[in-house]
């Protein structure tokens, strides 16, 4: 998952709107969004090569996602970090007590960003943790974007998704057509505006843009998720 842009308690019926490109190589086994069958409770799409998750949900409003940290010259860890999203989603653990936990265990992982969060009737929280920045974070109202660097970096595919999302609350209807169409945004930072994360110019044009589109990489789906105050939730997921 490279691009997640969420809204939290900014909007009267859903006290969550979130929306999220998956960039993955092509050939990367995958199995769309469903239930699944050891862990019913979750429904996620699923890596089919280490059997976790970038994005998921359960019946009872829980949520977690998990970004990418890029640093290509750092050391890589031996976990997989789509164990980070689905343990939580099947596990019944504090937010606090499940970062806790990550943190203790940060070096077994390649760089990552971590939301992991829960609306319902009886909770609103959600709690942020990167192990490249080491802080654990239970956040405010807000609209929020994560991509390859730490919360809020401003790179300018975040500023863009995080405006978008903006505007699309501003109405009165919340049209999800709209949501999808900032996950669609192919526009490139221009040179000036690029980040330098050790992957050369080229690939920094590349990957500036929310939704990403080369040979071999690029976006393999667009997820919005709406969670309502009573846990209800709506996932809509566009494979490509």
């Amino acid at each position: 998952m490279c691009t997640i842009i969420f809204a939290f308690q900014k909007h009267p019926k859903y006290p969550l709107i979130l929306l999220a490109n998956r960039d993955e190589f092509y050939d990367r086994p995958t199995a769309k969004a469903d239930y699944w069958e050891d862990a019913p409770e979750v429904f996620a799409g699923r890596d089919l090569v280490h059997g976790g998750t970038w994005l998921g949900t359960t019946r009872t409003g829980k949520f977690a996602a998990v970004t990418n940290y890029r640093d290509p010259n750092a050391e890589r860890g031996e976990l997989s970090r789509g164990a980070l999203v689905s343990d939580f989603l099947k596990r019944n653990v504090s937010i606090r007590d499940y970062l806790e936990k990550i943190k203790e265990n940060r070096k077994n992982y390649s760089g990552f960003n971590l939301l992991v969060g829960e609306i319902n009737s009886q909770n609103q929280k959600i709690g942020y943790y990167s192990n490249r920045g080491n802080k654990i974070k239970i956040l405010d109202a807000g609209i929020y974007g994560l991509s390859n660097h730490l919360l809020d970096t401003p790179w300018q595919k975040v500023l863009r998704g995080k405006a978008g999302l903006e505007k699309v609350l501003s109405k009165e209807k919340i049209e999800e057509h709209a949501l999808f169409e900032i996950l669609a945004d192919r526009t490139p930072a221009e040179d000036k505006d690029l980040p330098d994360t050790g992957v050369g110019l080229e690939y920094e044009r590349i990957l500036s843009s929310i939704f990403i589109e080369t040979p071999v990489y690029g976006t393999r789906s667009s997820t919005i998720v709406l969670i309502e105050e009573n846990g209800k939730v709506i996932f809509n997921e566009k494979t490509i």
